[in-house]
């Protein structure tokens, strides 16, 4: 049970952490002629602990060295990334801030904490450090990549677009095709999206955690245009090259349910979860049993995430708009559900901001205001089903039936399998 409790938020949670971090984060081959700083090797991903044995090793024998410290630091991270546990954010947190003490000059250690930051989901403070690693290392493309994800989450889309336009120029290669991959779906042009992520594939070629992460992404945007089939393919594939890559184990769960496998669905949910227990993938196990009717199983994993939510904020993560997401889509606590999307998107007003406080106003029964924010959340464009789904419970919420039915069937023609809980009202309501 200690195991399944040891939650936190990886690099992925949220629209853009989600899709930026993780296996993006590991640097690809830049420009020629990029500097050396702001290109931490991270270690592969069964290697990470005698990673983290050896610079600690490092640190005891000499205090003051910077490299080993920053490097101990990137090590603390991509534990957190494999194990779920929260208290890697703090080591890290800590080993980071020695070594820019030490070495304020140091554009490794700023990008670091600049990770830490959007792992923690302080998008403000990211920019800010983004900012001063491109000062720190200039011609690096990681540093663009920092500030661009922050800006993203913050909203200031114009601002966040060019960042990684500009980390495509600087260093191209996976991390940056990555976020070009994403600014492309986020205004509603998936075919775009779809290409920029097989350069991001073809980029980390060779790396197996990064390959499988671009390629699980790949899937992602497959599944989300309603190609469950070609998707399941990139998720067995990139099992292929990492065995046992939970995000490929959980993507999977959900396609194997798309194609009406149900009982495949939820035993690759459950290796998933047994991995590392994200609230994520515990969301999707708990989700894909109350689909099979196996509602008592699934109300245990969903009491889980009260625990999630204390662990996020003992550990310094700010984790409003995702706890506040998973209890509105389950109906639990919606007044504190509100009032947590009221102040996730106060601090986060992207566009993600904008859906989850619309959908929380919406299942509050405020109508009015919650159509006011679902439209809001599609003014770059973005063709996600989810969303769609969102903006027809808001019109029919509001009244507006025919408008309503018009938003389900866009919903359904786009991903008839967008979610096993809401895809079903989908189809009732159209």
């Amino acid at each position: 049970m200690k195991a399944r409790i040891l939650i936190a938020v990886t690099a992925a949670v949220g629209a853009a952490a989600v899709l930026l971090l993780g296996g993006a984060l590991r640097t690809s081959q830049g420009a020629a002629g990029a500097p050396a700083a702001v290109q931490p090797t991270l270690p592969a991903v069964h290697g990470t602990e005698a990673e983290v044995r050896k610079q600690q090793a490092a640190v005891r024998t000499d205090p003051t060295d910077v490299r080993a410290l920053t490097a101990l630091g990137f090590a603390y991270e991509q534990r957190m990334r494999e194990t779920a546990d929260p208290t890697y954010l703090t080591k890290a947190d800590g080993v980071l801030h020695r070594a820019l003490k030490l070495q304020p000059s140091s554009a490794d250690a700023v990008v670091g904490l600049g990770s830490l930051a959007l792992s923690r989901h302080q998008f403000g403070r990211a920019v800010v450090l983004g900012r001063r690693a491109q000062r720190l290392a200039p011609g690096a493309g990681l540093p663009f990549g920092i500030a661009g994800d922050g800006l993203l989450e913050l909203g200031r889309y114009r601002a966040a677009f060019k960042s990684f336009t500009d980390m495509v120029h600087a260093e191209p290669g996976s991390s940056a095709y990555a976020r070009i991959s994403y600014a492309r779906e986020l205004i509603g042009n998936r075919t775009g999206a779809e290409a920029a992520m097989r350069l991001a594939l073809e980029s980390s070629q060779g790396q197996a955690e990064p390959s499988a992460w671009a390629r699980t992404e790949l899937g992602k945007l497959l599944f989300g245009s309603g190609h469950a089939r070609a998707a399941e393919r990139q998720y067995r594939i990139a099992l292929l090259e990492l065995p046992g890559y939970p995000q490929a184990l959980d993507s999977l769960a959900r396609a194997e349910a798309a194609l009406g496998h149900r009982q495949r669905a939820v035993r690759l949910a459950t290796r998933a979860v047994e991995t590392v227990p994200l609230p994520q993938f515990v969301t999707t196990l708990a989700d894909l049993l109350q689909a099979d009717g196996r509602r008592a199983e699934a109300r245990q994993e969903y009491a889980l995430i009260a625990v999630v939510e204390r662990l996020l904020r003992a550990n310094g993560v700010r984790s409003d708009l995702e706890i506040a997401q998973f209890y509105i889509d389950h109906g639990i606590r919606l007044p504190h559900a509100l009032a947590l999307a009221r102040r996730a998107r106060a601090e986060r007003p992207s566009i993600l901001g904008d859906d989850v406080l619309g959908w929380a106003l919406t299942r509050n029964g405020h109508c009015a205001e919650g159509l006011r924010w679902a439209k809001h959340s599609l003014r770059l464009g973005t063709r996600d089903a989810t969303m769609f789904f969102h903006r027809g419970m808001a019109e029919r919420c509001a009244g507006h039936t025919q408008a309503a039915r018009a938003w389900f069937d866009r919903a359904l023609a786009l991903n008839p399998h967008f979610s096993p809980i809401w895809s079903p009202v989908a189809r009732r309501y159209s």
